[in-house]
């Protein structure tokens, strides 16, 4: 089997995280989804679980982070410049927040941050590959 990571994040509405990502250019994995949990494949060896506060539950007794906490921001490399505006366009018109961080501009790497629905921080980013 690849190595592949899966990222689990709970989730106060499921239909509405599983449209965000779908719009933000996640792939539904039906084969790993049900009615409590969403499969959204970024490549074949990364796959975000976005799963229902009641799920999430069965998993641990720790209590969910309040609104506006944050424990971890994940980060997602980018074709293009392009691409980083455009995510981040996707993000705002389906619910997130693009820029949730001011934007940086180094030259040689280009990064926008954005939150999902439920807060969850992604760093959207682009670097150029050395000649």
């Amino acid at each position: 089997m690849t190595k592949t990571i899966f990222i689990s994040l709970p989730v106060a509405d499921l239909a509405r995280s599983t449209a965000f990502y779908k719009a933000l250019g996640f792939e539904p994995n039906t084969r790993l989804s049900d009615e409590t949990a969403t499969c959204m494949a970024w490549s074949e060896s990364i796959q975000v679980m976005l799963i229902t506060h009641a799920k999430w539950r069965t998993f641990t007794p720790r209590p969910l982070p309040p609104a506006g906490a944050i424990g971890h921001m994940l980060s997602l490399a980018m074709d293009s410049r392009e691409a980083v505006d455009a995510i981040n366009r996707a993000a705002k018109a389906h619910g997130g927040q693009a820029d949730a961080n001011p934007a940086e501009d180094h030259g040689f790497m280009y990064s926008r941050d954005l939150a999902d629905p439920d807060g969850h921080l992604w760093a959207t980013f682009w670097m150029e590959e050395r000649r």
